[in-house]
């Protein structure tokens, strides 16, 4: 069989990556003891000394997931990285040497993941697993993409333990004898997720029964507001969608007038140009950007998919449940 092109990179690397640590072994031996390589200055990349099955995620949320489930018997990465817009994410060579020495493969499915056929079969023979399988979805109701499922299911922390249940059999396959471990850390893992969707639902019934009206730049909330009783309107039902059209945006800026919506938001991998714009013609004001695709960085406000659940519904409390002045 021919070596494709991909392939043929990867081997050039390895062996080039080989030969260097090669010559810097000899070099160390034929120097004596004042020049061996000290581990503690990292002189081996923590990837060669990390002998755990690999496990790979299409983007950052799915791998915070992941971690939890795996705990310190799998090394867990993302594909794409923190603030990555994940709908028509570009793959790249190095991202292909990464996922030819994974075990596993996670991706979310409901078409999320646009790029995901495409890089599974340019990675190889590596098993996969979607989390989203078992989740009944919710259909896109407008536009191209009608009838569609949306593919945001994490976002409801009940349909999130579904993914949860996923890991742990994918994990138990990958690696039986951490099966126990990976039951166990799935069921802690979901008694979080179901404490935080009591604690979101009582967070949101304090919105007035006029102010829930949920308008973002994409389509990404249909879960979370079905969980807890909120309205929703946007300028696209995914971002793959990268055209917003007149007509869209002026029937948004005439709903958000006519329900008087006091904030609309946008989400942080996409611009928010659009979105202030509709603000500032309806007279309603920007309130804030969410995380919906993508983790912040470890500093920033959404670190974990609870934490993004968290700054989210605080940012729509704020926005939706006060009596701010409007956008000038």
């Amino acid at each position: 069989m021919a070596i494709g092109k991909c392939c043929l990179r990867v081997l050039k690397r390895s062996l080039s990556t080989s030969l260097i640590w090669v010559g810097l072994l000899l070099i160390s031996a034929a120097c004596g003891s004042a020049t061996r390589l000290d581990p503690a200055k990292n002189a081996v990349p923590d990837s060669a000394q990390d002998s755990r099955p690999k496990v790979l995620t299409t983007f950052t949320i799915l791998a915070d997931m992941a971690r939890n489930v795996a705990g310190d018997r799998l090394r867990v990465e993302s594909i794409t990285k923190p603030g990555a817009e994940i709908h028509g994410y570009e793959f790249t060579p190095s991202d292909i040497e990464r996922a030819s020495g994974a075990d596993l493969i996670v991706e979310n499915g409901l078409g999320l993941e646009l790029w995901a056929r495409r890089f599974t079969e340019a990675a190889g023979d590596v098993p996969t697993v979607t989390l989203s399988d078992g989740v009944q979805p919710l259909l896109i109701e407008e536009d191209a993409y009608a009838g569609k499922p949306n593919p945001h299911a994490w976002m409801s922390p009940q349909a999130a333990q579904t993914y949860v249940d996923r890991l742990v059999e994918a994990f138990s396959e990958l690696d039986p004898e951490g099966a126990s471990q990976y039951a166990a850390n799935g069921e802690a893992y979901k008694a979080r997720l179901l404490a935080l969707d009591g604690e979101l639902r009582n967070s949101l019934q304090a919105l007035p029964p006029e102010q829930r009206l949920l308008v973002t730049c994409e389509g990404a909330f249909s879960y979370l507001a079905r969980d807890y009783g909120l309205k929703e309107a946007y300028l696209w039902p995914v971002n793959a969608e990268s055209q917003i059209s007149p007509r869209r945006m002026g029937r948004l800026i005439e709903r958000v007038k006519r329900d008087q919506v006091p904030a609309v938001f946008c989400e942080t991998t996409v611009s928010d140009k659009a979105q202030r714009e509709v603000a500032r013609a309806s007279g309603s004001r920007f309130g804030g950007s969410f995380y919906v695709d993508s983790l912040s960085e470890s500093d920033g406000p959404a670190p974990t998919l609870l934490d993004l659940q968290r700054h989210n519904v605080k940012l729509i409390r704020a926005g939706l449940g006060s009596a701010a002045d409007p956008t000038p």
